[in-house]
């Protein structure tokens, strides 16, 4: 999402001007106005911006039974749009600078359904509190893990992600202890990169880098990451060969920070050509451009390998569309969640919806790579499925996925197929949340 390319925009609709007339005549602090006038703004906005405004009503109609985002569910292109949502501008801002509030972790599932911490940030409650990936979850809160499943989902009950909220597990770690530790939500910072490592293998220096989330650094201008930074310079000074990516949690976030990784990346020969190109809707196409790469750094890089799930979307899905044309690219795991459309915020263009803090992030824009290719709602296919080892640590090489990559790499063909059913799980992370947290999924 970039809310920088369209801060000059001055575009308003008749619709809007008038709005703005009949209301400033009439403001009054009344919470019932308030969630009308805001309604009326929403309807006006997607008209303005929506990248599916052609599939809205033509004519405004008013339900104070609704909430706002229940309003804006009712107006949402239901046959692809399952990403637009309603927060602030200040909860849009920290979740795209990755300073979040709960426990700090993302589980998973294994092959037979048992539930794993997959990830565990760093500076979290879970993280200070020496949580790994790999530790199996027996209870919360005191109650098996089975008796959360509400059909083919789960219901963990852990309470909203606030401060101060204190939720109890039981695990059974590697070695086969059992442990219960009780944590309290709190407020933290984020880290995108999970585990950096290099492996030496057939000659090659293969780096493996664990990114969870496209985030930029807070007070940054141009938008970037500076763990990004950190992690892309370490690759270059150890002088790798190949690269694996792993997205496999990776739910998208900032494009400017998949425009630094991407640039970084890119072969050489890459440099000036198309990384993209966006189209909005019949209103906006005025601001239809094509963004080039520019690249950057000193990886040199023929090929690249990344680890996808039902949980990598938007912005790994982007990334890997846009550096398809310029080098072999290998997808591993299962398929990717399919999100080929992108949002940006809107309340900057919208002063009903700015004085009251509310940030509306609709769908607003497509984006096809270098080829054109534009549609992968179903998500991107794998070319070698392999089952999420969650009871596996980061870098361990018995993760079947890792595993496969470095097999590739070294013999020039994967390893045999997997004899155990590969699936997509029933339930996945990402299922469990909605609007912005969905980008960002964690509990």
């Amino acid at each position: 999402m970039k809310r920088v390319l369209y801060k000059s925009i001055k575009f308003f609709s008749l619709a809007m001007v008038l709005f703005y007339a009949l209301s400033s005549c009439n403001e009054i602090d009344d919470p019932v106005y308030i969630e009308d006038t805001a309604k009326t703004a929403i309807f006006a906005s997607m008209h303005e911006w929506y990248f599916w405004n052609k599939e809205l009503p033509e004519q405004f109609s008013l339900d104070r039974s609704e909430s706002l985002q229940g309003y804006l569910e009712r107006l949402k292109y239901k046959p692809l749009d399952r990403w637009s949502y309603i927060t602030t501008p200040e909860d849009f801002d920290r979740a795209f600078t990755g300073q979040n509030s709960g426990h700090g972790f993302g589980w998973a599932l294994d092959a037979e359904e048992n539930l794993y911490l997959a990830f565990v940030y760093n500076e979290s409650p879970a993280g200070m509190d020496g949580w790994q990936r790999g530790w199996k979850v027996l209870e919360i809160n005191g109650k098996p893990v089975p008796s959360y499943k509400v059909g083919n989902g789960y219901d963990f009950q852990l309470g909203p992600g606030e401060s101060g909220v204190s939720n109890s597990f039981t695990f059974e770690l590697p070695d086969g202890s059992i442990t219960t530790r009780t944590i309290t939500k709190e407020a933290y910072q984020a880290n995108s990169v999970l585990y950096q490592n290099i492996y030496e293998n057939a000659g090659k220096r293969i780096g493996y880098w664990v990114y969870n989330s496209f985030k930029a650094t807070a007070g940054q201008s141009p938008i970037k990451s500076l763990e990004v930074e950190e992690t892309l310079a370490y690759f270059e000074e150890q002088n790798i060969d190949e690269l694996i990516i792993d997205l496999r949690y990776n739910g998208g976030g900032s494009v400017d920070v998949a425009e630094q990784i991407m640039n970084s990346l890119v072969p050489n020969s890459a440099d000036g050509m198309t990384m993209y190109t966006n189209q909005h809707n019949h209103n906006k196409t005025k601001y239809d451009n094509a963004t080039n790469f520019k690249k950057s750094g000193g990886i040199s890089l023929d090929r690249i390998y990344f680890i996808t799930s039902g949980g990598s979307a938007s912005a790994s899905e982007l990334t890997i569309n846009c550096l398809t044309p310029y080098m072999d690219v290998y997808l591993i795991g299962s398929n990717t969640y399919g999100k080929p459309v992108g949002a940006f915020p809107v309340s900057d263009f919208n002063k009903m919806l700015k004085k009251h803090n509310i940030e509306l992030v609709p769908i607003t824009f497509s984006t096809a790579n270098a080829d054109g290719k534009a549609e992968y709602f179903e998500g991107f296919p794998v070319d070698f499925q392999a089952t999420d080892e969650v009871s596996k640590n980061w870098g361990d090489l018995e993760d079947p996925r890792l595993n496969a990559a470095i097999y590739h790499i070294s013999n020039g063909t994967f390893p045999p197929a997997d004899r155990r059913l590969v699936k997509q799980p029933s339930w996945l992370m990402i299922d469990d949340f909605e609007g912005l947290k969905k980008e960002f999924p964690a509990y």
